[in-house]
């Protein structure tokens, strides 16, 4: 073997990264070994790696990040590199340190370069010496300087983030950002700067100091990416040029080596940008740039690593690569973290889509670590294009058991703002409300309620075992139709008999089971038109597919187990998780909306508040307790 050639990676991560990493190794002939908690073992980056090692737990604190774990098994696995991917310990220079000094290959920079960097603060002082437009807020900012940004220093992700509008509440929250930053990153220090109202986020890849074009990443919710496009539309060859030189001084400036991000504030009024923070790793978005420009990044870093060999960039990029990325998530709740089963995760493959996705049907997604589900990327020779595509594929997904930010991001990729290239980083949170509140929760449409109350018919029928033969419904007396009932105020009537159903308004041509008796196909004819809608289900969830967009529907039960009731005024638990803290104590007089207690999931703290002014008669949770979906937190009696 030549020296420094890789023959067994190990990624130091999980799910749809370790999937992306392998991929690339598979083609490159190197073999694959990779890390689970308990929680991950049956994810499909498991069963892809030619060996797997179990790390005990499931907290990111006792598996993921533990450097002493990750090495072991590299050493039980006779692996010769490792690979951080992005998250966890990838700008962890202690962790590319320890890798080093095992005699291992370390596929990332230099650790002094993740040192210098590993600081917004400290980075933004070498930026400043380089040349690197900066943005600073003064020591003792004054109203004239609002809207200020409170920022963790280390770390990223929207965690410990906090716009500031009034002067009053900064105080307030920088001790909020300073203790989520705490809890993300094991660091809570944080800084002030000035917050530029309907700017872009732009950023530039780099390997070594070569640049491979540009980035838009703007449509963010809690400051996390959720839509990311190459190259960044509607900058003029004057503002790229200068993205890319400051992009190239900021990588000249620290010796930087490997694959890393160069990331910018852009102000279209004034097309002046400004330094954000440099990512010392593979970003997660990276997918677009290597459609547009027809690299694999992955594999550059593997030569770098192996033989400090870089690619000079190939071609200016003509075409365009747009990525979403989707969340378990629900973003008419203020974008509030899902758990739990995958029951149904089909996302088309079709020419110019690509899917980097972390699960599959039945896979379990927990409160451990990040709600993201998959990339999807799209590319095409326009912009518009690769919108339109993506839109349609998303669109014919079928997405089951937890709820997702789907329905959102197919309608910013048909809003004609977006099309427009009129994106800016409060895109969905001023501006744009009525883009999400455009998908608040409305009533099913009247056919896929009643294409699932014919399904559930069918079931009940496929299901019997001595009445199997008898037509469903049956009586010998006809008296009055059928009721099925969803949540919702949904109800759907319907006579059943030999000849088939009849529904007030349809009439039902075919009843199709699709070989198992939790999946139907139901075909309605309405003035002569017919449809063909897909059914799930599962427990007394009943999912609807069909070209006119997903539904999901609630079965209401036709009897109710009073041990299941909860009392008024109960705060139940919106997700599984962890109490951070307890605000009020049994006896207490609460206002509306006065916080009660906070939880904490998927890397994220969530505050459930008092739903009316009244008292609180009892707490049932202590901090560090783990609580289950639906468990009742606390009682408020509401005042008369």
């Amino acid at each position: 073997m030549t020296k420094g050639t890789i023959s067994r990676l190990l990624v130091a991560n999980r799910a749809e990264i370790a999937s992306r990493v392998f991929r690339t190794c598979r083609g490159l002939g190197i073999e694959t070994v990779a890390i689970h908690s308990d929680a991950d073992a049956d994810l499909p980056y498991v069963r892809e790696a030619d060996h797997a090692v179990r790390l005990p737990g499931n907290a990111p604190g006792e598996t993921y990040l533990r450097i002493d774990l990750v090495l072991d098994a590299a050493r039980r696995s006779g692996a010769d590199a490792i690979h951080p991917g992005y998250g966890f310990l990838s700008e962890n220079a202690e962790f590319a340190r320890a890798v080093i000094d095992a005699g291992l290959t370390w596929v990332g920079p230099a650790p002094e370069s993740i040192d210098a960097m590993g600081s917004k603060i400290e980075a933004k002082r070498i930026m400043k010496a380089a040349g690197v437009p900066i943005l600073e807020a003064p020591d003792e900012p004054t109203e004239a300087d609002l809207p200020l940004l409170v920022k963790a220093s280390a770390g990223g992700g929207g965690r410990g983030m906090r716009v500031v509008r009034a002067l009053a509440d900064l105080p307030g929250e920088i001790e909020k950002a300073q203790a989520e930053a705490a809890s993300a990153f094991g660091d809570g220090t944080v800084f002030v700067e000035p917050y530029v109202e309907h700017g872009r986020h732009v950023e530039v890849q780099v390997v070594g100091t070569s640049v491979y074009g540009d980035r838009d990443c703007s449509l963010q919710r809690r400051h996390q990416k959720v839509v990311e496009e190459a190259p960044a539309p509607g900058l003029s060859d004057e503002v790229r040029a200068g993205l890319h030189d400051a992009a190239r001084r900021a990588a000249e400036a620290i010796d930087y080596r490997g694959a890393g991000t160069v990331e910018f504030l852009y102000d279209p009024a004034t097309e002046r940008f400004w330094f954000l923070e440099m990512n010392t790793r593979l970003q997660v978005e990276h997918p677009v740039t290597e459609l547009v420009a027809g690299v694999d990044l992955v594999a550059l870093q593997i030569r770098d690593a192996e033989a400090s060999w870089f690619m000079g960039w190939p071609d200016p990029p003509r075409s365009h690569a747009i990525e979403v990325r989707l969340y378990a998530e629900d973003p008419i709740a203020d974008y509030q973290p899902q758990s739990g089963t995958l029951t149904t995760f089909d996302i088309p493959q079709e020419d110019g889509i690509r899917v980097d996705a972390g699960f599959e049907s039945g896979s379990t997604v927990s409160t451990h670590y990040d709600a993201m589900i998959a990339k999807v990327i799209a590319h095409a020779p326009t912009r518009e294009a690769a919108a339109r595509k993506l839109a349609g594929v998303l669109s014919r997904a079928r997405i089951h058991g937890l709820v997702t930010n789907r329905d959102l991001l197919v309608s910013v990729l048909r809003d004609p703002a977006f099309l427009r290239g009129e994106v800016s980083t409060d895109f969905l949170s001023s501006d744009g409300v009525s883009r999400v509140a455009a998908l608040a929760p409305r009533p099913p449409s009247a056919d896929a309620a009643v294409a699932a109350a014919i399904a559930l018919a069918e079931r009940a029928v496929a299901t019997r075992t001595v009445q199997r033969g008898i037509p469903v419904a049956w009586r010998n007396v006809v008296s009055q139709p059928q009721r099925t009932e969803f949540d919702g105020d949904v109800a759907v009537e319907w006579w059943g008999g030999r000849d088939g159903y009849r529904v007030v308004g349809h009439e039902v041509i075919a009843v199709v089971s699709t070989g198992s008796t939790d999946e139907w196909q139901v075909t309605l004819e309405t003035d002569g038109v017919r449809t063909t809608y897909s059914i799930a289900v599962n427990g007394a969830d009943v999912n609807v597919d069909s070209p006119r967009g997903h539904v999901r529907l609630t079965r209401v039960p036709r009897f109710v187990d009073p041990a299941e009731q909860v009392a008024s005024g109960s705060l139940l638990a919106p997700m599984p998780g962890t109490v951070v803290s307890v605000a009020v104590e049994a006896g207490q007089q609460v206002e509306a909306g006065q916080p009660v207690l906070v939880l904490e999931a998927m890397k994220m703290q969530h505050t459930v508040s008092a739903p009316y002014a009244g008292t609180v008669t009892e707490i049932d949770v202590k901090p560090g307790a783990q609580v289950a979906a639906g468990e009742v937190l606390a009682v408020v009696e509401e005042q008369e």
